[in-house]
């Protein structure tokens, strides 16, 4: 466990020699299932998966809980709090939790969540939950990461339907309703149900109708129903063959490997313009419109290919 947490630090960290360290492990993974929590923040995703946590444990198996923050782990950010509302799961050797700062990416995750991912899955983790940031539409990277991912709402946030409107219904395989308990979770579960109507095409491609679960997971109630539908869309996933996984597989590592080139020639990128003081000093130029834009980004590009001397 803290072998497991030292690496996942020095990946969070950005340590360049880690990479030796996942290429080995990467070796020893593929084997977890992999469920995304997304959602606004304040529906309830952190109880939620404690409560999916402790269904997961009674049945034996290994959890890694990944939880996305969007400051840092260390600052007593919301995160924090809502790792606060798992504490009963810290002295079990059979989960391991840990915060993910996003350090300004967008989309919900971050690329050293992806390595985080690799380093649990390695370890022996049967699955491993990953909690987003929760930040509307933008929040899609889940779909690329996941096998399974879980959209949680609550009643009453009209501008929460509209973000899922313009783009999130795409990307859940089971929703929630949580805190139905509240008035208007019968409408909220009728919207969604007409949304998921207008937007079938998707699902019919892969077979797999998405539930709506009303859940209130301060008192447990719908937690059963929830993670039975997890488990028929991983039963799901495997049922329609190898077909579904791999496509899933391909793209989460497209997207990795997508993540690791932008990061690495945007390194060499900032070098070549001289460093941060290089690009601070190109940046004044800009403003005083002695330079655009296009030009520096041309020269900086020719500079990276070896096209022109430094």
């Amino acid at each position: 466990m803290r072998a497991t947490a030292r690496l996942i630090r020095r990946i969070d960290d950005g340590d360049p020699k880690v990479f030796g360290d996942l290429a080995e492990l990467y070796r020893c993974a593929g084997r977890a299932h992999i469920i995304g929590f997304t959602g606004s923040p304040g529906v309830g995703k952190s109880t939620l998966v404690d409560r999916v946590v402790t269904k997961f444990r009674a049945k034996g198996k290994k959890v890694g809980v990944l939880a996305v923050d969007p400051t840092s782990p260390f600052t007593g950010g919301a995160i924090l709090g809502d790792r606060i509302r798992m504490q009963k799961h810290f002295l079990d050797e059979g989960v391991f939790i840990r915060s993910m700062a996003t350090r300004g990416k967008f989309g919900g995750l971050t690329r050293s969540t992806a390595d985080a991912m690799i380093v649990l899955d390695a370890m022996g983790k049967d699955v491993i939950i990953v909690e987003t940031v929760g930040v509307g539409q933008d929040e899609v990277d889940i779909a690329h990461s996941a096998h399974t991912t879980v959209l949680v709402t609550i009643p009453g946030m009209g501008d929460d339907i509209q973000a899922i409107k313009a783009g999130l219904m795409e990307i859940g395989d089971v929703f929630v309703v949580n805190k139905a308990d509240r008035e208007g979770a019968g409408k909220t579960v009728r919207e969604l149900r007409f949304m998921l109507q207008m937007s079938m095409e998707r699902h019919q491609e892969s077979g797999w109708s998405p539930p709506i679960i009303e859940t209130v997971a301060t008192d447990d109630r719908g937690v059963d129903e929830l993670y039975q539908a997890i488990m028929d869309h991983r039963d799901h996933l495997l049922k329609v063959g190898n077909d579904e996984l791999k496509k899933r597989e391909e793209l989460r590592v497209r997207n990795q490997l997508l993540d690791l080139m932008k990061e690495s020639l945007m390194e060499r990128a900032v070098h070549a313009a001289g460093g941060m003081a290089g690009l601070d000093t190109l940046v004044a130029e800009i403003v005083d419109r002695k330079k655009d834009p296009y030009g520096v980004n041309r020269e900086l590009v020719e500079r990276l290919l070896g096209d022109v001397p430094r």
